[in-house]
């Protein structure tokens, strides 16, 4: 026993005999937005070649489980090819090593698989392949579906980043109705490209016949002398019922591939959905929660539409005149600055407008009969002050008559407050809290953003109007 201390100690006095302890360190992961590039290829001499266009996906994070992160590799790069011909995907995974550090490690292609499904083709000899096996895919698929007839004033399109045109004669929309097999499977291989570029997105039902598949499609003829049928863009419509004998469009979901965007294809998509409206008697043609951007190319086709319609022409004058005049009421919202209830009906039985979005077009419509340089002008801006606080804060709150103040509560101190009103509409002074100032911020932030749109709606309208003219 006591020989065994006695190498005890000697292990310890020698230093090249000491053991040492540690702790490995823990994998703090790697973010998917960091790993990935997805790119869109046309041709199998595209996959791999440096100069192919890369998508910007809205959010990678958010197909991988609780923090978004991809644990278990050092040195992963995760290049993705997406056909635009067949829109199947293929995926190169590479990495240095592959090891558990503490948090496991991500099971990729389960990973993958959330946003392609049934797209992901696993071996990149068979993705290669589909360039030639699937060449025909959307032609047999829009074989099925109902060309609708529709061409712009002149038989072009504007490129908006440049003055180049392209020629639409050989552009068209095909209609789709969701119930078939041939749409579903169609719609089933380009929602990974939804999910991936449009935030919040979530797969409409291909059950459902109710939904509506309008596809863009381009026809072009190869070096063989076949036509070839290429995917713009496409748009998915619910009809709703409406009482009596009528039905609404609602606009759930709308894409135009990213390397055919910015060059006047969402608009001329858009053109097409409002004639659809309008030809068939639609009640109204609304959208489900649009983007900033297309709510800008939305309102930029509806303002054309609404320039070239006569019934609302005196109303604009007319509230125009008032402008100039200074004779709007400095209220939130003044009487003489909103269309009329029956110009507003005129717009909704006619173009399909809903009021909603006529109230949007209508602040410019009155913007584009000013001259910047009007003492008026300053009026304006007020108006629209008014009517975004109107929006955020109610209307009650131009009287200054009501006021919600927060305060303690044992219940739930985050969710308790007082709502009270003055005796004659006079306000009773109330200590202010201190966010009150950044509320002010916010408020004023919106009016310039509301602002900023109106300008740039009515630069690029006036603009087309002096092209075409």
């Amino acid at each position: 026993m006591p020989q065994k201390q006695q190498t005890t100690a000697d292990a310890s006095s020698d230093p090249k005999k000491r053991r040492r302890v540690g702790f490995s360190s823990v994998d703090a992961g790697v973010e998917a937005n960091e790993c990935i590039k997805i790119y869109l290829v046309s041709n199998k001499e595209e996959v791999g070649a440096s100069d192919i266009f890369c998508i910007d996906p809205v959010d990678l994070n958010s197909f991988f489980d609780d923090d978004g992160k991809i644990y278990g590799y050092q040195g992963l790069k995760i290049t993705i090819w997406i056909s635009s011909i067949s829109f199947h995907a293929y995926a190169d995974i590479t990495f240095q090593n592959k090891s558990d550090g503490g948090k496991g490690i991500t099971d990729l292609k389960s990973s993958l698989e959330k946003v392609f499904a049934e797209t992901l083709v696993e071996n990149k000899d068979d993705f290669l392949q589909t360039f030639s096996t699937e060449s025909h895919f959307i032609r047999s698929i829009v074989s099925n579906g109902e060309i609708l007839k529709h061409k712009t004033l002149d038989g072009h399109i504007k490129d908006s980043n440049s003055n180049s045109e392209v020629a639409t004669s050989d552009v068209e929309v095909v209609r789709m109705v969701i119930g078939n097999i041939a749409t579903g499977q169609l719609y089933s291989r380009v929602i990974p490209l939804v999910l991936l570029l449009v935030d919040g997105s979530n797969p409409i039902d291909v059950t459902d016949p109710q939904w509506e598949l309008y596809l863009l499609i381009q026809k072009n003829v190869d070096q063989q002398g076949e036509i070839q049928h290429r995917l713009l863009g496409f748009a998915a419509l619910y009809r709703f019922y409406h009482y009596p004998e009528s039905s609404r469009l609602r606009l759930s979901q709308i894409l135009v591939l990213p390397i055919h965007q910015r060059k006047g294809y969402g608009s001329y998509l858009v053109e097409v959905l409002s004639n659809v409206a309008t030809s068939e008697n639609i009640y109204d043609f609304t959208v489900e929660e649009p983007l900033d951007h297309f709510q800008h190319v939305r309102t930029c086709v509806d303002i054309k539409r609404l320039l070239a319609f006569d019934p609302i022409k005196h109303a604009i004058n007319s509230s125009v005149l008032h402008l100039k005049q200074g004779k709007l009421l400095k209220r939130m919202v003044s009487p003489q600055f909103i269309p009329p209830p029956s110009v507003v009906e005129d717009v909704r039985k006619n173009l399909k407008i809903n009021k909603k979005q006529f109230l949007q077009c209508w602040e410019i419509l009155i913007y584009l009969e000013l001259d910047p340089g009007e003492k008026c002008m300053s009026d304006y801006v007020k108006i629209i002050a008014n009517r975004v606080k109107a929006d955020i804060l109610g209307k009650e709150s131009e009287t200054a008559d009501k006021q919600v103040i927060d305060v303690p509560s044992s219940y739930n101190p985050d969710m308790s407050f007082v709502m009270f009103s003055s005796n004659n509409g006079e306000a009773k002074a109330v200590e202010m809290d201190s966010k009150q100032p950044n509320q002010e911020e916010q408020l004023q932030q919106l009016i310039d953003k509301r602002m900023k749109e109106i300008k740039l709606v009515a630069q690029k309208v006036s603009l087309s109007r002096v092209v075409y003219e």
